[in-house]
């Protein structure tokens, strides 16, 4: 399911089969894991308060990381792409993939070309990573 912000995907299986789902469709398009935010551990010790298990995956795919830093440094702001894994139920997950398209133009580049380039190619990635997690 497509959203605002990006992608939706509901999977039937538990949080931790769709984390390695995740990751392993992420690879596949060529995007690494640079950053692994366990939600549920920190509102835990920082909190004292229980949260169902929810991860932030910051993925960047080197080559357009590259590219879009080559063109404008600030750039780096909008990086990596995020990808949230979560816990729906004991059997469930919803796995939301943030849309570069959607954050080139809520910050105002979506007049520059080579931005624009660059975001409907992650889209196109991450696209087929949503895709994936459907057939998986």
């Amino acid at each position: 399911m497509r959203t605002d912000l990006g992608l939706e995907v509901h999977l039937n299986v538990p949080y931790e089969k769709a984390l390695e789902r995740v990751l392993d469709a992420l690879r596949k398009e060529g995007f690494g894991v640079i950053t692994r935010i366990e939600i549920h551990d920190i509102f835990k010790e920082k909190l004292g308060r229980e949260f169902r298990q929810y991860s932030i995956l910051g993925a960047c795919n080197p080559q357009l990381a590259y590219r879009a830093l080559s063109q404008r440094a600030d750039v780096g702001l909008l990086l990596p792409c995020n990808i949230t894994v979560e816990r729906d139920s004991a059997r469930s997950a919803i796995v939301r993939i943030a849309n570069p398209t959607a954050q080139i133009t809520a910050t105002g580049l979506e007049g520059d070309g080579s931005m624009q380039d660059v975001a409907a190619e992650a889209m196109a990635r991450l696209s087929r990573v949503a895709e994936s997690l459907h057939g998986a």
